[in-house]
């Protein structure tokens, strides 16, 4: 078909040179998949790169500390893909002899690999003729064949991965796959393409229609909750401090943090410290101040957090403190390792 045909003269020319592409180890096309969800490619490599280097092999990431791999995932963000991937890794290591299952089917079945990361691995490392549908085939998708059809609605995963696995030569599966993607990335790009420029500028649908900017359609949207973070960077005169690791279900979830306050709203500095009183009646406090008088915004997909770190300056001597020469020694989230190094604690 013209659109397959095109398309892959176009990534030939075109497709930039990533370590994931030079290989058909399905580990190594694996970590790449994870790593790359909801995430660009030039923040994802330096980590892809960072993994590897610490974990060759499958057995390798099996045999590493929780802690290790999620220090090494720091800033990475949703830290439930970096957890699926160390307990799939023991898995695989263990349970399968270090051997990935071989088909689509099969792939789906391990912990933390959905549709779109089954078929890539499926395509990429055993050929098998099975579509790859992310957010950039979406939009090359709709554009190209114009269709009007609501990425958010049940159905659209089905009539899109069909459509695409129309074109899709079945025997060039992980090249057509690659292609697409690339073409997505780099050219057909979500504001202001470059369609002068574009090989379909002559057959796509959304350009002779002037639906461009308004293809794919996506009418639901993402509900985002406001959290509100007070964090208390307790220091004895030995500058010895407290940190938690988050056990709880949610976000962050076994990464450290300081003692933690959430209020719903913005606390006010007496409100802070009546609720330190509350929370935290045994400490001998000399003085409370702010880090950062000014909140900071943290964004998440689905939440928004207003964070402040506040100084506690304790009379007494923290039993069981840490000091902190060793904090970055742990895995934290992003905003607090951030505040660690801009505060030189």
């Amino acid at each position: 078909m013209v659109f397959s045909k095109t398309l892959l003269d176009w990534y030939q020319a075109n497709k930039r040179e990533l370590p994931w592409r030079n290989t058909r180890e399905p580990y190594l096309i694996w970590l790449s998949e994870i790593m790359l969800q909801q995430t660009r490619v030039a923040q994802g490599l330096p980590y892809f790169i960072a993994f590897t280097e610490a974990f060759p092999t499958v057995f390798d990431l099996a045999n590493a500390d929780e802690q290790e791999v999620l220090k090494l995932w720091q800033g990475l963000g949703y830290y439930s893909r970096a957890r699926n991937l160390h307990q799939t890794a023991k898995y695989i290591a263990n349970e399968l002899g270090g051997q990935f299952p071989t088909t689509y089917n099969d792939l789906l079945k391990l912990k933390g690999v959905g549709e779109y990361t089954a078929a890539a691995i499926a395509s990429f490392s055993y050929d098998e003729a099975v579509p790859v549908v992310d957010g950039n085939v979406y939009r090359v998708v709709s554009r190209y064949f114009g269709l009007a059809t609501d990425i958010s609605s049940s159905g659209a995963k089905k009539e899109f991965t069909s459509l695409a696995k129309s074109v899709m030569p079945n025997d060039k599966a992980a090249q057509f796959n690659q292609a697409i993607m690339e073409f997505g990335a780099l050219q057909c790009v979500p504001k202001n393409p470059d369609c002068g420029a574009c090989v379909y500028n002559g057959s796509c649908s959304a350009l002779q229609q002037n639906k461009v900017d308004t293809l794919p359609i996506k009418t639901k949207k993402t509900k985002v909750s406001n959290r509100y973070f007070n964090y208390l960077v307790f220091l004895d005169s030995n500058e010895q401090t407290i940190i938690r690791k988050r056990t709880e279900k949610g976000i962050w979830q076994n990464l450290y943090e300081f003692p933690l306050i959430e209020s719903n709203k913005e606390l006010s500095y007496e409100e802070l410290i009546t609720e330190i009183k509350l929370h935290f009646p045994r400490k001998t406090i000399e003085n409370i101040s702010y880090f950062n008088e000014e909140q900071i915004i943290h964004k998440l997909s689905h939440q928004k957090l207003h964070i402040r770190f506040y100084r506690i300056a304790l009379s007494k001597k923290i039993s069981n403190g840490i000091s902190l020469e060793l904090l970055k020694n742990y895995p934290f989230p992003v905003v607090i390792f951030n505040f660690i190094n801009n505060y030189s604690l």
